[in-house]
């Protein structure tokens, strides 16, 4: 036999016994595992808010809360616990004492940022309350002319954005006629309303787009008042997201049907999600301070629902039902959630909320906080 043939066969038997080796090194079949399918996270769209706009003077003033289990524990980890996804929170531009402006806000709002809350800013463009009937002009604006005052408006507004960075952007506060008056007064210079308006509008539009815009009305339709629709009807051509109306039962009346019909009716209109931006109600008629409340009177309450604790929780779950059923309805935002008599209980010039609030007069958390429950 050559040497190359000799060769050869062994070389094949070589080869033949070592595949054979291996084969038997790995006799159990490989197995894959399948892959492991995580849901995505459920969106937690329906907003469940608190207005807290006076904390950081309850913060300042020392004053210890506490939660269901009466425990000592911050307010804003209460309301996260209990549910609620984003604090509303009032800016006023010069206010005389700093509180409500550019400095103390932003405090407020990195803290929110770190329980993870969306942050919903109230911009009245003024330095104290706006309201329906109360639409002041910031004081360094007063003497402006038209132009400079849109000017001023638009810069303001770009500052509002950049430091603040908010979630949820009103370009005021219930302004049934208008704001920043005269100049921006509807009954009278509805053509500078609107200019005002939009010019606001599109800067948010340009500097956040993210950001959701929202124009605020303080009542609903009901009866033959069909007051909001004027409003919105005045506004259909500014461009904004959201439709926010308060609604307190002794002001805007006692059914909460007429809200839900207020809230399709609006939103059908108009192609807008609605928000019930204000709402609030007593756990008590009593107060804890010498400052006249807002309620007090048996008259002012929903026959359905006492002055307790148990009242104001029923009533809380059934606007938020209510808001649920309708076709338009986003969401909620409880005003006074922070407001307790925390100048104490001598004070004349405390709180007006204070038996409004969600934590009582031993500053302990009220059951109406299950309403920011996300079910």
């Amino acid at each position: 036999m050559k040497k190359e043939t000799l060769f050869f066969i062994t070389f094949s038997m070589l080869f033949i016994f070592l595949s054979c080796s291996s084969e038997d090194k790995n006799t159990d079949p490989i197995v894959t595992e399948p892959p492991v399918i995580v849901d995505p996270p459920v969106p937690d769209d329906f907003i469940r808010a608190a207005d807290v706009s006076f904390l950081p003077e309850i913060e300042s003033a020392n004053v210890v809360l506490y939660n269901s289990q009466n425990q000592p524990e911050k307010m804003l980890t209460t309301l996260k616990k209990a549910g609620c996804n984003a604090i509303r929170i009032r800016l006023w531009k010069d206010p005389i004492n700093g509180n409500s402006g550019m400095t103390e806000v932003k405090s407020l709002v990195s803290k929110v940022k770190a329980e993870g809350m969306k942050v919903w800013i109230t911009v009245h463009y003024s330095d104290t309350w706006a309201d329906p009937g109360s639409q002041t002009k910031p004081l360094a604006w007063k003497n402006l002319t038209f132009l400079e005052l849109k000017s001023a408006l638009v810069t303001y507004t770009s500052l509002v954005l950049s430091e603040l960075k908010p979630d949820i952007i009103q370009i005021g506060n219930e302004t049934n006629d208008g704001f920043l008056w005269p100049s921006g007064k509807i009954t009278t210079n509805e053509a500078q309303f609107l200019e005002l308006m939009s010019a606001a509008s599109l800067k948010i539009r340009n500097q956040s787009p993210s950001t959701k815009i929202m124009l605020h009305y303080g009542g609903i339709n009901f009866g033959t008042n069909t007051a909001a629709s004027w409003f919105f009807n005045k506004a259909k051509t500014i461009d904004y997201d959201y439709i926010g109306l308060s609604y307190y039962p002794q002001y805007h009346g006692k059914l909460l049907t007429d809200v839900k019909a207020t809230i399709d009716n609006l939103g059908a209109l108009y192609n807008k999600k609605v928000i019930v931006a204000e709402t609030s109600y007593p756990f008590t008629l009593g107060y804890n301070d010498w400052t006249d409340n807002v309620i007090g009177l048996q008259s002012q309450l929903i026959p359905e629902y006492s002055a307790t604790a148990n009242g104001q929780t029923n009533y809380l779950l059934a606007l938020k039902s209510v808001v649920k059923q309708t076709n338009y309805g986003i969401g909620f935002a409880y005003w006074g959630t922070e407001w307790i008599a925390f100048k104490g209980n001598q004070a004349k010039n405390g709180s007006t909320y204070e038996n409004q609030a969600l934590w009582d007069f031993s500053n302990k958390v009220l059951p109406a906080i299950k309403v920011f429950n996300k079910d």
